[in-house]
């Protein structure tokens, strides 16, 4: 009672000189292979950031926490985009990670955070580096840190890339999952790590052969891609045949018993266009699944096809991937039809079709076509209609925003509630800790009792992330006719001044969501997109915030259906 009396008269005294209680913003994140590792539980971080706030005096403003998720890009985090939200509405005075990785293992993305952070006017702070942001001294040690950990990172990559060189080399399979292979762990006698083997699978080796079998008999992908999901055959997945699927095996070289690695540099940098000339190709320690004969075959012939490309363009039809199949969901794309007339010319006419169907033939989906000019003309002139109608956008604005208010207030009752739940589970494990202390409780029961808790807690966590992302995606927000109208007119002068095909399509996927076909293949809705990005592309608010009273600094997006 002393200790936690003294406690308090030290929050107090806190309090007192600074003006006001601090309030601090705690982030934790496991990704998933640290999740096992001690020391690294989300309960245990966010147990000693709480513990530190209390003695410090701080308020805890709110925990920020992503599960299961890597550090490596601070893309995905849901919970770090939250609170770097929150940060630019200035929530908070100091952000407390139990460690500085946690925040971001890469340097550029912990520096542009952190200074991101000061400019808002908060602080950083690390539980068990024991240094801050708010000092010359505290900003050197955070950057010599930062580069020490990240010269660690490249430095274990480095290592990691150059034995699965070396093992490639030796012809061992460096993991992954391949269609007609299993892979099976073995201990291996000079190294401290199990080695990984391929094992042929026969049920999924049949269907390999069967696709080698079709081309080297001139099928082409899509036939071969058709044929194999009408007769059953499955991915490794367990999903039906691509085009690229069936182009990916017929190019992977495993299949006639070699290894193959290191075709792409610097994946994790560059994903596209960054293909090695000289990969490494060596013959594996594996059974091959076709004969030498049979590959030569197949290779010869997608030589001699790749000399007379076949694709079509659909730069110039905007309405691709945003239509959605009827059947399926899948996006449509552009196909064609060349018919005869009674004089004997062609006549070539243009749909836009299930991309599944296209891709993956009639087991999948139907083409489900609609022609380019019909949907193109009905598009344009529904916004143009919505555009110059007042009366129909003063109408829309009042439903949606009525219709947010009403989908909020349950949302945000039932957030106060599930924090209140988990308030009450702190305070049990608090009365556990004190009958621990008294010898009431023994450490078995206590150890029982913490981990229901705890279980109970997470079940609670995993409820509270998506509707503090609903609460934080613009739920609180109201469009205004202002915004509306001014983001239609924008878009209708873009639109009419656009030069090319290609501008002319990325401002339809800008403003549009999506757009669903009826059974009767006419257009069923066309979903407008109101979100951050639109209204800073189709007003001038990127360059003067007074030109409209809407305010963008929390995200927000909101559909609007014609």
């Amino acid at each position: 009672m002393q200790n936690h009396a003294l406690n308090l008269l030290d929050q107090l005294d806190h309090v007192s000189q600074t003006g006001t209680q601090k309030k601090v913003a705690i982030y934790a994140r496991v990704s998933t292979t640290e999740q096992a590792e001690e020391g690294y539980s989300i309960d245990e971080q966010t147990r000693l950031l709480r513990q530190y706030c209390e003695r410090e005096g701080y308020e805890v403003y709110k925990e920020y926490v992503d599960r299961g998720i890597s550090g490596k890009s601070i893309k995905g985090r849901a919970s770090l985009q939250q609170l770097l939200d929150d940060a630019d509405q200035k929530l908070f005075d100091i952000v407390l990670v139990w460690k500085s990785n946690r925040l971001a293992r890469n340097i550029l993305d912990m520096l542009k955070i952190v200074d991101f952070l000061k400019r808002q006017n908060i602080s950083f702070r690390s539980y068990s580096e024991k240094y801050e942001t708010e000092s010359p001294t505290g900003k050197l040690q955070f950057n010599m840190m930062a580069v020490i950990a990240e010269f660690e990172r490249d430095n274990i990559a480095e290592n990691v890339k150059m034995g699965m060189i070396a093992r490639a080399k030796e012809g061992s399979w460096n993991g992954g999952q391949v269609l007609g292979y299993d892979s099976e762990r073995t201990q291996s006698e000079n190294r401290k790590r199990n080695t990984t083997r391929l094992v042929v699978n026969e049920r999924e080796a049949a269907t390999v052969r069967r696709i080698f079998q079709l081309y080297t008999e001139g099928h082409g992908y899509k036939s071969i891609a058709n044929t194999l999901n009408q007769e059953g055959h499955r991915s490794k997945k367990g999903n039906f045949f691509s085009i690229n699927g069936v182009k990916t095996i017929l190019m992977n070289p495993v299949y006639v018993g070699l290894i193959r690695y290191n075709v792409r540099r610097d994946w994790s940098e560059q994903r596209r266009n960054n293909i090695n000339p000289n990969p490494i190709i060596e013959k594996g320690q594996h059974t091959p699944i076709i004969s030498e004969e049979t590959w030569q075959k197949a290779q010869s012939i997608m030589k001699s096809r790749t000399q007379k490309p076949n694709r079509i363009h659909s730069g110039e039809f905007p309405l691709t991937g945003i239509m959605k199949c009827p059947i399926c969901g899948t996006g449509m794309v552009l196909g064609r039809t060349t018919n005869r007339r009674k004089d004997g010319t062609k006549r070539v006419l243009e749909y836009y079709v299930c991309g599944a169907w296209k891709n993956k033939g009639t087991a999948a989906c139907h083409s489900n076509g609609v022609r380019t000019e019909y949907a193109e003309d009905y598009v344009l002139n529904k916004i143009a209609h919505f555009a110059d109608n007042d009366v129909l956008i003063k109408d829309v604005v009042g439903k949606i925003n009525g219709s947010n208010r009403t989908i909020t207030e349950p949302l945000q009752r039932e957030y106060r509630v599930l924090k209140n739940s988990l308030e009450a589970i702190q305070s049990k494990k608090d009365k556990a800790l004190g009958l621990y202390e008294d010898g009431i409780l023994n450490k078995t029961d206590l150890k029982d009792r913490l981990e229901k808790l705890d279980e109970e807690k997470r079940l609670l966590d995993d409820r509270i992330v998506p509707l503090e992302q609903k609460l934080g995606q613009g739920s609180k927000k109201e469009i205004s006719f202002k915004m509306v109208k001014q983001v239609m007119n924008q878009f209708e002068n873009c639109y009419k001044n656009s030069i090319t095909a290609e501008q002319r399509k990325q401002l339809l996927h800008l403003l549009i969501n999506r757009i669903t076909i009826a059974n009767d293949r006419k257009i069923e809705s066309i979903q407008i997109q109101m979100n951050n990005e639109v209204v800073r592309h189709f007003t001038k608010q990127g360059e003067d915030k007074s030109s409209s009273d809407d305010d963008l600094s929390s995200p927000f997006s909101i559909f609007i259906n014609l």
